[in-house]
């Protein structure tokens, strides 16, 4: 009796501070070292039931290991004890005190309604296991045996990994009346095994996904190595913590690119630029952007392109960068009067012809003359050389004189009819410049001519 109150009193002690697994699947065996406690039921009453339950006085107990258990988790909460027990069972007599020799080999199914307790409310507490039991066994007391319905309750304390303490209670009823029914009351040391944990984890081989490497349970026995919260399989940076939404990667300038993936992994970036920032917007990242805050294009360095003439007509299409000039004619300057003017002008010029030996036009040469000036009209800024020529008809002197006056003749008319002076020059050439041999008749006409030359088209 004083020691079950012990016993009992360091039950109690375990249970304020255990915080373990119960038996399970894991560790499925269980071995129960301890002893037992046998109460033969004497009247039938409840308070005489009561009293033979509680043991007042009369509870049969040796002072050594006298029970010795074994138990195997099959599923769902279930489980199958097989279990021996020795005792001995005194009695009182006037005529006789004796010891009955007492032993029991039980087999019982074991219930834990923890698994009630989960399915009503979610959840357990890992170190407290209590169970109901069903079975029979062979009994033999003073020689007398035979087998007996068992029934009854106990709990497991689980105060380490695989170490806990048993405290079991229950009825066993007779058949035949071979034996008398009685109550039988247990406690001892109980040790779970059986579980396989390879790599150590805690988390045993049938659960983990990752049997051969510690890992977390977290990860059903995976590892972490960086320790960021993502387990190695589905990290892409495995050893180097990052964040769960770009799969365990760090993301140094916090731009929302993973750094293996960011060209520029210290400076906020875009996805459309690889991580890199485009300040300008011009579709030229910073780090290769020679003007990285005035927009312009790749082809120039991300750098606006130069108009150094000002003209409005880029560099880079401009034929005369640096002469001011219109787009329509590649940022050159236009000319001051088109090609087609003038060969306009020198077809009309071919068509002044003067009087033999005098500087004075042939009839009709004066419609010519207006047709010239109208172009020069429209070209104000052009400005002409007005050209004599003559044959090698007569004296050289005479020559370039008459030259010079038909020159001279054709600037007078252009003037009269409102064209600058600014605008016209006029030489004679004499005979010193053919355009045709002077032994002919056709090729001395031919140099006897007035040419009117364009002195500036820029």
């Amino acid at each position: 009796m004083k020691h079950l109150k012990i016993a009992v009193i360091a039950l109690f002690t375990f249970v304020m501070v255990a915080n373990v697994n119960a038996q399970d699947s894991n560790n499925p065996w269980a071995i129960t070292l301890g002893f037992n406690s046998i109460d033969i039921r004497g009247g039938k009453s409840i308070s005489d039931i009561a009293n033979d339950y509680l043991g007042t006085g009369d509870w049969n107990t040796l002072p050594a290991i006298s029970r010795i258990g074994a138990t195997k988790y099959l599923q769902d909460g279930f489980s199958l004890q097989l279990a021996g027990s020795l005792n001995k069972v005194k009695t009182f007599s006037t005529k006789n005190d004796s010891d009955m020799m007492y032993y029991a080999f039980d087999a019982n199914v074991l219930y834990d309604v923890n698994k009630l307790v989960e399915l009503a409310f979610g959840s357990t507490t890992k170190w407290f296991d209590p169970y109901v039991y069903l079975g029979g066994g062979y009994t033999s007391l003073d020689g007398n045996g035979e087998a007996m319905l068992n029934v009854g309750a106990g709990f497991n304390v689980w105060f380490k990994e695989n170490v806990g303490l048993n405290l079991q209670s229950g009825a066993k009823r007779n058949f035949s009346g071979e034996v008398a029914d009685h109550f039988q009351h247990t406690i001892g040391v109980i040790f779970k095994f059986g579980g396989k944990d390879t790599d150590g984890d805690g988390v045993y081989d049938k659960d983990d996904s990752c049997p051969d490497v510690a890992g977390l349970a977290a990860f059903n026995g995976c590892p972490d190595a960086d320790g960021d919260g993502v387990q190695d399989s589905k990290d892409s940076c495995p050893y180097v913590a990052g964040l769960a939404a770009l799969n365990g990667c760090p993301d140094a300038d916090a731009d929302g690119i993973a750094d293996k993936d960011d060209m520029c992994p210290n400076e906020k970036g875009s996805a459309a630029n690889r991580g890199c920032p485009d300040s300008d917007g011009d579709g030229v990242v910073n780090k290769d952007d020679n003007c990285p805050n005035v927009a312009g294009p790749a082809a120039n360095g991300g750098c606006p392109w130069p108009d150094t003439d000002g003209d409005g007509v880029l560099d880079k299409d401009d034929n005369c960068v640096n002469e001011a000039g219109p787009a329509s004619n590649n940022g050159c300057p236009e000319p001051v009067i088109t090609d087609a003017a003038v060969q306009t002008i020198n077809m009309g010029a071919k068509s002044i012809l003067f009087n033999t030996g005098k500087y004075s036009f042939k009839p009709g040469v004066t419609s010519k003359l207006d047709d010239i000036v109208a172009i020069m009209n429209q070209f104000p800024k052009a400005t002409f050389m007005i050209e004599g020529h003559t044959d090698s008809s007569g004296g050289a002197a005479v020559n370039l004189r008459i030259s010079e006056r038909r020159a001279m003749a054709v600037r007078d008319y252009f003037v009269k009819k409102g064209i600058s002076t600014d605008r016209l020059e006029a030489k004679g050439f004499g005979e010193g410049s053919p355009i045709d041999s002077n032994k002919t008749r056709d090729g001395r006409a031919h140099n006897r001519r007035v040419e009117i030359k364009v002195a500036n088209n820029n």
